[in-house]
C-alpha cells in the first residue's frame, strides 16, 4: 500500500487584478519601505476622566454660604 500525498492549496485564491491583490501589494511595498503596518483590532481606547458638575437646587441662603466659603479659601 502506498500513500500519495497531494498538495492542497489553502486560503483565498489568487485572482490577478483583484482589489485584494492590490491591497497585499500595497502592504508589501510599505513593508519594504520600512513603514510600520498595523492590522487587526485597535487596542482598548484610552479613558479620559471627565468631571461633571451636577446642578442642584439650593436656597438663596445656601448659595450665599457656598460663595462665602469660596471667597474665604
Amino acid at each position: 500500500m502506498s500513500k500519495t500525498t497531494e498538495t492542497v492549496k489553502r486560503g483565498r485564491p489568487i485572482v490577478a487584478g483583484s482589489k485584494r491583490q492590490a491591497v497585499l501589494a500595497m502592504r508589501d511595498a510599505k513593508r519594504n519601505a520600512g513603514i510600520e503596518i498595523k492590522r487587526g483590532r485597535p487596542r482598548k481606547p484610552v479613558t479620559v476622566e471627565v468631571n461633571v458638575v451636577a446642578k442642584t437646587k439650593m436656597s438663596k441662603a445656601q448659595k450665599q454660604a457656598t460663595l462665602a466659603d469660596v471667597n474665604v479659601a
